[in-house]
């Protein structure tokens, strides 16, 4: 793994939370700001000791999701790898879609049977996880 510069780290550490974690989303963007893939920002912030958390999907953090929506699970249910896991780049286009933003799309995958895999940001790229409370 590429060691991070100065500037680079500054921007990772301007982007934690008043935990001294990095948000889900946040990761992505300082993914951007320093040049590295988003699948990098798991090995990145593990050699920092610095933890991901508030996934955007309900995997980790404490996120409150609402109620979950019919209409949203019927269209990621038509892009189940097999079984009903999903992999969370597909989630997050399925959250592009006109009217459907990303908190609506963890809601129902939060409040479902769905399993995500494949964290884009490297955290569980290999396998599935149940949802859990905290990274």
């Amino acid at each position: 793994m590429k060691k991070l510069d100065k500037i680079q780290t500054d921007l990772l550490l301007t982007n934690l939370d008043e935990d001294g974690k990095l948000s889900c989303l946040k990761a992505f963007k300082v993914a951007r700001l320093i040049g590295m893939k988003p699948k990098d920002m798991d090995q990145v912030t593990k050699s920092m000791n610095i933890k991901i958390t508030n996934c955007e999907l309900g995997v980790f953090g404490k996120l409150k999701f609402s109620e979950l929506d019919d209409n949203i699970y019927d269209k990621l249910s038509r892009n189940f790898a097999h079984e009903k896991k999903i992999d969370c780049e597909v989630a997050f286009y399925t959250a592009r879609d006109k009217g459907v933003s990303l908190r609506k799309v963890g809601s129902a995958i939060n409040n479902s049977d769905i399993k995500i895999t494949h964290c884009q940001l490297g955290c569980f790229y290999d396998e599935e996880f149940e949802k859990y409370d905290d990274a």
